[in-house]
């Protein structure tokens, strides 16, 4: 059973300032041993959702993970593809990613034009998705594949201008990524410049592999962190990231909760 409107969700967390965890998952990276181990951390410390791509992906390797997935988990698992052959109806949703920070027309809307079919008899809930390479220190395999430059790091305002023109255009959620392997996330200044620019929910990966950086990201207004690599080198840091959204929500909680006392009950303490 697939869940409700997974775009609703996020828009209904934005409006609310709940911040949710998202764990990428690349099929030639992984095992199922280590798919289970993850799963296993996942019923501990809660995950929100499942990114399940990367830059080169296998066919077989993707199907087989989805699958295992879905067979003991009911974490919403969104693809993140890189490739119009990167779709499987096992998932829930896919990040329908345009690369708007690159000038490369096959990631913009190339790709896209040859999965559309596909796309629509799938069934999988489709969120348009501006996806925005962002300069980490080092070329990524994201940057290479698509051979696009990234944002540079210390250009917020550009950032905030391409978020905005994707608005625009109708894209539904900002991804800022510092792609993987890289060895230094997104700044705060670029995320609250984003947060600033456009009403969407943002998505941030790409570097966040300290407790310390994914709070950063958080407090600048992402809305969803992305971690991936780290987790498989060091099991343990999915306990460590999940307790800041924890100590966000009870944030979110503690404002919910005071914006439905009475006015005159606030003043009379």
């Amino acid at each position: 059973m697939r869940p409700a409107s997974l775009h609703d969700t996020l828009s209904q967390n934005r409006q609310l300032g709940r911040k949710s965890l998202a764990v990428l998952l690349d099929p030639d990276n992984i095992d199922e041993a280590g798919c289970q181990r993850l799963l296993n951390l996942s019923e501990r410390h809660a995950v929100d959702y499942f990114f399940v791509g990367g830059s080169l992906v296998l066919g077989s390797h993707q199907a087989a993970l989805i699958r295992f997935i879905k067979s003991r988990s009911s974490v919403p698992v969104l693809l993140f593809p890189s490739h119009s052959l990167h779709l499987d109806s096992q998932a829930d949703g896919i990040l329908l990613l345009s690369l708007i920070s690159g000038r490369n027309p096959d990631f913009l809307i190339g790709q896209h034009v040859i999965a559309a079919p596909r796309l629509r008899e799938s069934g999988l809930q489709i969120l348009p998705t501006g996806y925005m390479l962002v300069d980490s220190g080092r070329q990524t395999t994201a940057s290479y594949i698509s051979g696009t430059t990234p944002l540079p790091h210390d250009k917020p305002a550009i950032a905030a201008c391409t978020a905005m023109a994707g608005e625009q255009l109708g894209l539904r959620l900002i991804y800022l990524d510092g792609g993987s392997g890289a060895l230094h996330p997104v700044t705060p200044s670029m995320i609250g410049a984003v947060r600033q620019a456009v009403d969407l929910p943002i998505i941030v990966g790409g570097g966040l592999n300290s407790a310390e950086k994914a709070r950063a990201a958080l407090q600048a207004g992402a809305d969803v962190i992305v971690v991936g690599n780290h987790i498989e080198q060091n099991p343990d840091f999915l306990a460590e990231v999940a307790a800041v959204i924890t100590g966000f929500a009870h944030v979110a909680h503690a404002t919910d909760t005071a914006e439905t006392v009475p006015a005159q009950h606030v003043i009379s303490r």
